[in-house]
């Protein structure tokens, strides 16, 4: 089975300083989902920022879509991953987070149903 990167969620401290960053550097156009989100377009791939006061360690998600959620998290758990996020609700879908046998973190999603 294959699952194509579908979004990249990277962290942000100042959500206004980023967007008109990668707005005048890169011409990314954004929109916001609530005070502490926004996703942007116009970059080859779809993703967003999320806001955070924490110190930014390893600031990119990489996001994968897939419409069957729960087998790709029972796939994961196979094949020695570990979940960090269990599935959640967002407004258009659900999606879980996991780490790789590396320590490095994926999230999966599909739309909501």
């Amino acid at each position: 089975m294959s699952i194509p990167i579908n979004y990249i969620e990277f962290k942000s401290t100042d959500l206004d300083a980023t967007k008109a960053f990668y707005s005048a550097v890169f011409g990314w156009t954004f929109t916001d989902y609530g005070a502490t989100y926004t996703a942007f377009t116009d970059s080859g791939v779809e993703g967003g920022f999320e806001f955070t006061n924490e110190p930014i360690v390893n600031g990119v998600l990489v996001v994968l879509h897939h419409d069957q959620l729960e087998a790709v998290k029972e796939n994961v758990l196979r094949a020695g991953g570990t979940i960090s996020v269990d599935i959640f609700s967002f407004p258009g879908g659900k999606r879980f987070q996991f780490l790789d046998p590396s320590g490095n973190e994926l999230a999966v999603w599909c739309n909501a149903s």
